[in-house]
């Protein structure tokens, strides 16, 4: 195997320049177990503990560095390229949804028709809103964490670790931010020893609309609750549409301007211009469809084949009624930045 370029580059290039994503793609493909996500405040990047097979033993590696999204250039596209754009909603009522409920629908449908073993996602603490990433194995569990929100900074893919060495598991989605759909499709085409078990493991790639993803401290400890006096438990819903949107326990709404949050943001996000997840099978979001559905931007064949067999299956159902411009200025609004 040839040398590659291992962590130290990684520090160098993408680490200390500020640009790390958070995905997790590092921590799941090193061999050595070595490198690793501290819940501190303000860690804005991997952490190691200071072995690599590579620089330590000279034993070519390099798995971490191949992986990491922020390693190539930036995407240049609006919606990229797509078969289908569609407004989908679950046609049985899911509990705690984020939208229409298309996309907990889609997968607990494979897990029931043998398509997947395993759902990459993330989760949160419904009463904190603290979240964390997720292996999910059943339908059940899918339904027991849908409308979690991905607006988090999360190491997602860490988990992946988990499903492919652990659990041996073989047909899995993942569901993830644009930066998390960029490693996985790293993952899928690189012909890297290391990496190759992981992409081959990886049968769908759903990626989320996303303007930016938020640091849990600053946002719901400094700016939510001492700033505007909102407690993390009465917050019901969150959802960013070109600004933060809370629903209440109590049923009224509120919304921030994306101004007021920025400190808040993750430092990595000032460099993606990815908005709807352009190298994803299946994109979906809020924005571009009436309360109550959900965008599914289909752009590949086997992303058709899951929701073809959702909507044979009688899980969701789908419309036309899409208003494209919408999506379309978000995405141009995050290339121009």
């Amino acid at each position: 195997m040839e040398q590659k370029k291992t962590f130290t580059s990684l520090k160098d290039e993408v680490w200390d320049e500020g640009t790390c994503s958070g995905c997790g793609a590092c921590v799941a493909v090193c061999p050595a177990d070595s490198l690793y996500f501290s819940d501190e405040p303000g860690i804005s990047h991997p952490d190691t503990a200071g072995y690599c097979k590579q620089e330590n033993d000279k034993v070519p590696c390099g798995a971490c560095y191949e992986v990491c999204p922020r390693t190539r250039p930036s995407q240049k596209e609006l919606l990229g390229t797509y078969l289908s754009i569609s407004g989908a909603r679950a046609t049985t009522e899911i509990a705690h949804r984020q939208s229409g409920g298309a996309v907990t629908a889609i997968l607990a449908d494979a897990f029931a028709l043998g398509m997947i073993d395993g759902v990459i996602t993330v989760s949160e603490d419904r009463w904190t809103h603290r979240p964390f990433s997720l292996l999910i194995t059943s339908a059940g569990e899918m339904l027991e964490h849908a409308g979690s929100r991905y607006n988090w900074s999360v190491p997602v893919l860490k988990s992946l670790k988990t499903a492919v060495i652990d659990k041996k598991l073989s047909r899995l989605a993942i569901i993830g931010t644009p930066c998390v759909v960029q490693a996985a499709h790293l993952m899928k085409e690189s012909s890297h020893d290391l990496v190759k078990p992981f992409g081959k493991a990886i049968r769908l790639v759903v990626g989320l609309f996303c303007t930016e993803s938020f640091n849990y401290y600053p946002l719901m400890d400094e700016i939510l609750r001492q700033q505007k006096k909102i407690a993390s438990y009465e917050i019901v819903k969150m959802d960013v549409k070109g600004k933060l949107e809370l629903t209440l326990g109590d049923g009224t709404m509120t919304s921030l301007p994306l101004k007021e949050i920025e400190p808040a943001i993750r430092t990595g996000c000032h460099t993606c211009t990815d908005f709807s997840a352009l190298q994803s099978d299946l994109s979906a979001g809020s924005v571009g469809t009436p309360d109550g559905w959900t965008t599914l931007i289909i752009r590949t064949r086997e992303g058709s084949r899951f929701v073809q067999n959702a909507v044979q299956s009688e899980k969701i159902e789908l419309t036309d009624e899409i208003n494209t411009d919408a999506i379309t200025r978000l995405a141009q609004k995050k290339l121009s930045r």
